[in-house]
């Protein structure tokens, strides 16, 4: 399997190479909606209000938004997270930009869908360690949710299901697009800068980025280990391979989308490098931890300039703002 891996590589470097002067550039394509979920205006204003409303937690203080800021590139800007009881999680919250697009959820791709992944945090003791019939209970106690949920599900309509639709769904309109990327290969030359240019085609050839941060949300929805070195209070985090309990996957985690990356600071699954430029001296030193490292993952030997010039395209990634006015809630 190993071997397999490493041959794809060396074709996919021989690729990226031969494309070095230009990008294989793919637009962002309109979102789509699961055939059990489908988009309603009404569904996608609800699900706001249950993404901003701490009344999810137990504590009645934890939102969705609280670790999903968008003042805050969608993410806390932590390097791991706070959850119930002001106790530091394990890993870094990821952010929400383009998660409509990610083939798994989480770090470790243990939910399938934003669906599920939307339930999850919120019964999760360490996260809004909230109970699920006690959450029907105070929300059935306002009559402004009732009567949304009663407009956009049907009647006797309040269950946790329909509580993680509704937020998946204002969670696919959290879109990053139309970036000076975009604007260049639409045929706006002066969208990105000499250095955004030179930073593309490392990105593409040289520095190997695209092997596992590829297609239009700039990720493979693959499992990798990188070498990131422990922190915070989990000493071990074998990642993936709690999933799938296959050797290969030990210390692997989700590729994680590059659009809007500058603003979800701290970086990695367990925040270790704090700014783009750490990133990719990372990379370029061929990550920290070798054990079970991705063959993918190799010594780059980039110039101080090509390290510059990584991060000013990365920049270039940057989509329009995403404007958010904070709901009313019932």
């Amino acid at each position: 399997m190993r071997q397999l891996i490493i041959a794809v590589l060396v074709g996919m470097v021989s690729f990226s190479t031969a494309w070095a002067e230009e990008s294989v550039y793919e637009r962002v394509p309109e979102m789509k909606h699961p055939a059990d979920n489908k988009w309603s205006k009404e569904k996608e204003a609800l699900g706001k209000m249950l993404y901003f409303d701490p009344r999810l937690s137990g504590s009645n203080w934890i939102s969705c938004a609280t670790c999903h800021n968008p003042g805050l590139g969608w993410g806390d800007g932590l390097p791991r997270t706070i959850g119930d009881g002001q106790k530091e999680l394990g890993r870094h919250a990821p952010t929400v930009i383009n998660s409509g697009y990610f083939e798994v959820q989480m770090w470790d791709g243990r939910k399938k869908s934003l669906e599920d992944q939307a339930k999850g945090p919120i019964e999760a003791t360490g996260e809004m360690n909230q109970n699920f019939d006690e959450l029907i209970r105070e929300l059935k106690a306002l009559p402004g949710y009732v009567k949304r949920f009663t407009s956009v599900f049907g009647t006797n309509s309040m269950t946790i299901d329909n509580i993680a639709k509704a937020i998946a769904t204002y969670e696919r309109s959290v879109v990053s697009k139309n970036a000076p990327y975009d604007k260049y290969w639409a045929g706006d030359k002066s969208a990105m800068s000499t250095s955004a240019v030179k930073g593309m085609n490392l990105f593409f050839g040289k520095a190997k980025c695209a092997i596992c941060h590829n297609g239009p949300v700039f990720t493979d929805s693959g499992f990798h280990n990188i070498g990131v070195k422990a922190a915070g209070p989990l000493k071990v985090d074998l990642g993936r391979y709690n999933e799938s309990k296959s050797d290969f996957d030990k210390g692997a985690f989700k590729t994680p989308g590059l659009r809007s990356i500058t603003q979800s600071a701290p970086y990695m699954h367990n925040g270790t490098e704090a700014t783009l430029k750490d990133v990719i001296e990372f990379y370029d030193r061929g990550g920290d931890i070798k054990e079970n490292l991705s063959p993918f993952i190799t010594p780059l030997g980039l110039t101080a300039q090509e390290k510059k010039d990584l991060v000013e395209f990365l920049i270039a990634l940057d989509g329009e703002p995403i404007e958010v006015i904070f709901p009313d809630l019932p």
